[in-house]
């Protein structure tokens, strides 16, 4: 976050922080005056109790504790207005309000310092971000990248999708993925993943040995190919995965499906489907396999832009239940450059989905330069 950003950022959070402290001081306030103005049968001092109360839901134990000793204060200065501070009723009522304030800031301090572990954990989680799902490089040889992870969960921001890209002598090459399953189960899973790619895509020579060494290390936890899940519901444990190699100097792009969505490519104002001939099974799952990987051609000339994504796209649902027509707003889109075709698509789909996506979707938008 920029600097200007930040400042923004904790402008607000005071302006928002002053105006909900406001509430729990005008109450005191109000209290106070009516009571003192109030006929003898009627006592408002048991409505202060709310001001200590209100404030432990957003201050921390000191704003607490010093709105809680206002209240008692206002408390006493009341008994004083009305009767006495050696009144049994005004005693009773400034007793109860001690009490309570010392509780609510009891839990205030309890509740400032979960705050704060959660603070750590999400910056734990944004360092794990990092490291297992590195950013894109904006520019990769002749190409210009855009990536972007739709997380599901507000909090969550990496699941089972996975993207990366790797530099060669001649090329190239990325990998997009999806495990299957959520949870830690999934992000180790994703990581294994990446760190194979990254690991053997700058020494295997061709790509069907790059993909077999992918499903080499997805598989070799495992008992048997396809073993049960950890989670204990009894599904395969497998990855989807569309592995690419560019080359540098030849208007193609080769590419191996292993039972994952098509990409799509942009030329000329048209959407492709990238249906390569013969679809490998998801990693994990070569007891299905009755041939080798092969890799296949297509064109990707200068100015052409290949789309890859996860399933978590095109299973996204409006409230009609329809599915997210993803070729159809690709082929709608009038903008130029990777960037300007993410962007369209992620304001896109969250419209679509009503705002809250029912599943992890990750994007990455490849465009050969002119």
């Amino acid at each position: 976050m920029g600097t200007a950003r930040f400042a923004a950022h904790a402008g607000r959070s005071r302006g928002t922080y002053d105006i909900r402290l406001a509430l729990p001081l005008s109450l005191i306030v109000i209290v106070t005056v009516v009571d003192i103005l109030a006929p003898p049968e009627v006592h408002l001092g048991p409505f202060l109790v709310a001001a200590p109360a209100l404030t432990a839901s957003f201050a921390g134990p000191r704003t607490t504790g010093l709105i809680g000793a206002l209240a008692v204060l206002a408390q006493a200065v009341v008994a004083v207005a009305r009767t006495s501070l050696t009144d049994l009723n005004h005693t009773l009522q400034i007793i109860s309000l001690v009490l309570i304030s010392l509780l609510v800031t009891f839990l205030a301090g309890l509740r400032e310092r979960h705050e704060q572990q959660l603070t750590q954990l999400r910056s734990v989680a944004r360092a794990a971000q990092e490291v297992v799902l590195r950013p894109l490089p904006h520019r990769i040889g002749p190409l210009r990248l855009a990536a972007v992870y739709l997380a599901a969960e507000a909090e969550a921001q990496i699941g089972g999708d996975l993207y990366a890209a790797a530099r060669t002598t001649g090329g190239s090459r990325f990998l997009i993925g999806d495990v299957r399953g959520k949870g830690l189960e999934a992000i180790g899973e994703a990581a294994r993943l990446l760190g194979a790619f990254r690991a053997a895509a700058h020494w295997q020579p061709e790509l069907p040995e790059l993909t077999a060494y992918l499903e080499a290390a997805v598989s070799s936890d495992l008992d048997t190919p396809g073993d049960y899940a950890a989670d204990g519901e009894g599904g395969e444990a497998f990855t989807t995965a569309a592995v690419l190699d560019i080359p540098d100097r030849s208007s193609v792009l080769k590419l191996i499906n292993c039972g994952h969505p098509p990409p799509l490519l942009l030329h000329s104002g048209g959407v492709t489907t990238l249906e390569v001939r013969e679809q490998a099974p998801p990693l994990g799952l070569t007891a299905f396999m009755t041939t080798g990987f092969a890799a296949q051609d297509f064109p990707f000339a200068p100015g052409d832009i290949v789309l890859l994504y996860t399933d978590g796209v095109i299973e996204t649902r409006d409230r009609h239940g329809t599915f997210y027509p993803l070729a159809e707003r690709v082929a709608a889109w009038s903008g130029e450059g990777p960037e300007a075709l993410l962007r369209h698509l992620c304001d896109d789909l969250r419209r679509h989905a009503g705002g809250h996506l029912g599943d992890d979707a990750a994007l990455v938008a490849i465009e050969r330069e002119r």
